[in-house]
């Protein structure tokens, strides 16, 4: 008796890298070419949209003469660091400098201490009228400057700091701590709330649980709550120029102006004055760069 052997059919080939077969389109987050050159083209031109105006600036600073921007194309042919050179030695730039540094450094840290405990009490704490505080912080920021300068004038004056560092602090911090205790309030929100209880099951006070446990948890927010304490105070021009009454106490925001009279215009030292300025902030820009992105996204998913 004769035996056969069957012998099953070979399976179809299949490709061993598992790469998609011709013809179709890329895996699925994949990007194909022509959309990696259309982003990148975007992002290209919208840098240089960015740029820019920070390039023109630097570019008019080195022109000698105040009426060079009339003409900017002949700065090629004669460009100089004059500018710098004049506003660093015969102007009160350091004084501006150091001004500007009391007050901001001084807006962002009473600023982010009163936030940071607000935001942390309202967010963990269910105190009668804890909405309605909420909500009156919001509703100071509704004022113009014009409305609120003739009042803290009045306040200010009686309380002796009209020309006064800590009085431009108080003001700058009465429009920078509601905004930032709503930030901080909603990045609180993020933190589990069993934090706080296994510290009070270690035996921590609410302040310590706050600044042992929170607060190292908080640093994006933190650190979103500062940068935008420093700006506000670092580029107001308003509140700076009625309330600080001494040459040697301005901030740069208005010591700029100085170069600006009814009958002249200097603004070739007005733009390297400008380049200068901005040095401070690009260094705070970067020591809190790397926070800033977390702290804005986290601090506005609850709220």
């Amino acid at each position: 008796m004769s035996t056969t052997t069957v012998k099953s059919s070979a399976p179809a080939d299949r490709d061993p890298a598992g790469t998609a077969p011709a013809g179709k389109g890329p895996r699925r987050g994949e990007r194909s070419l022509a959309g990696t050159l259309t982003s990148h083209g975007i992002l290209g031109v919208a840098s240089l949209i960015a740029l820019f105006p920070i390039a023109w600036l630097v570019y008019l600073s080195l022109g000698p003469d105040k009426d060079d921007y009339l003409h900017p194309g002949g700065i090629l042919g004669k460009m100089t660091f004059d500018n710098y050179s004049f506003v660093l030695q015969h102007t009160p730039f350091f004084d501006w400098l150091k001004s500007t540094l009391i007050v901001s450094l001084g807006t962002t840290v009473i600023g982010v201490m009163v936030a940071a405990t607000t935001g942390y009490a309202v967010s963990r704490m269910r105190f009668p009228g804890y909405r309605k505080f909420m909500w009156v912080l919001l509703v100071t920021q509704m004022f113009p400057v014009a409305v609120l300068m003739v009042p803290m004038y009045e306040i200010l004056s009686e309380l002796q700091l009209i020309d006064n560092y800590f009085g431009l602090i108080l003001v700058y911090c009465s429009t920078a701590v509601p905004y930032c205790a709503w930030l901080l309030k909603g990045y609180f929100d993020t933190i589990p709330f069993e934090i706080d209880e296994a510290g009070r099951v270690d035996g921590l006070s609410p302040f310590g649980t706050f600044a042992r446990l929170i607060l190292p948890l908080a640093k994006p927010g933190l650190a979103v709550a500062a940068f935008y304490s420093f700006i506000t105070a670092f580029g107001e021009v308003a509140f700076a120029s009625t309330f600080m009454l001494s040459d040697t106490k301005y901030t740069f925001a208005v010591g700029l102006q100085s170069f600006v009279s009814e009958h002249d215009a200097q603004r070739n030292l007005m733009a390297a004055t400008a380049v200068l300025v901005a040095i401070p902030v690009s260094a705070f820009f970067y020591l809190v760069q790397k926070n800033l992105v977390t702290g804005l996204t986290a601090g506005g998913t609850k709220g």
